[in-house]
């Protein structure tokens, strides 16, 4: 029997790397900097556990350094409604921060991951005192409406083929997921998780889209050979 292929190293950042390679670190002042590097910090949190619940009294924004979360709900009957992926270098939690509410969706660890923290305070006083910081939030939060909007219309008038094709676009959003490989290290698995789809139906989307020419299905992943046509494939 052949040996699988090795499986490439995913993604994986450190704190200085996350702030470095984000757009609104970088605009701050030094002493700004300097005090927002000093006050992050880093929690892991292991495959299938939660970063943080539905209820839960928000006390952090976060950046993700390494693996994959979802943002979901789930009912009491068992049924799930995923709004999306967080990947490596998406920042996320500033709509609960800024509403001052209980946080209104669980995220989920697909796989193990690492995620950066900073603290409610220190977000609270770079919303109030960096204009820059604010430019940022209000991008972020506009970007991720226009996703919402997109993702809410997909799940009511696409078939699963575009449903998994939008999933897989949505982790290439160059403002959401800045720091995304055309190699995901993503099981088919954590895709249907992602695309609200069963994993037969999902497996059965990805065959079709690799068909087209638009992906190639590995060992360990997924490679996405035509992101333009991927994004084509939803319009």
């Amino acid at each position: 029997m052949q040996p699988k292929p090795s499986r490439t190293p995913a993604a994986s950042l450190t704190i200085d790397q996350l702030l470095q390679r984000s757009v609104w670190f970088p605009a701050l002042p030094g002493d700004v900097q300097a005090r927002v590097a000093e006050e992050m910090r880093e929690q892991s949190v292991a495959a299938g556990a939660a970063l943080c619940r539905r209820g839960d009294t928000p006390l952090h924004w976060y950046g993700t350094l390494e693996g994959l979360l979802k943002w979901s709900i789930d009912s009491d009957d068992g049924r799930s409604v995923t709004f999306g992926g967080l990947s490596v270098g998406s920042w996320f939690g500033e709509g609960t921060l800024l509403r001052a509410v209980p946080r209104s969706a669980d995220i989920v660890a697909l796989r193990d991951s690492r995620v950066a923290l900073l603290p409610l305070e220190t977000f609270e006083w770079l919303h109030q005192t960096q204009q820059t910081f604010d430019h940022f939030l209000l991008r972020q939060i506009n970007e991720r409406l226009h996703w919402f909007m997109g993702n809410y219309a997909a799940h009511r008038l696409l078939d699963a083929d575009s449903q998994v094709a939008r999933a897989l676009a949505g982790l290439f959003h160059p403002w959401l997921h800045p720091d995304v490989d055309v190699h995901l290290q993503t099981s088919q698995e954590e895709i249907a998780n992602l695309s609200g789809l069963s994993r037969q139906r999902c497996n059965a989307a990805l065959n079709r889209l690799r068909e087209a020419g638009l992906l190639r299905i590995e060992y360990g992943g997924i490679t996405v050979i035509d992101l333009d046509g991927l994004r084509r494939f939803v319009e």
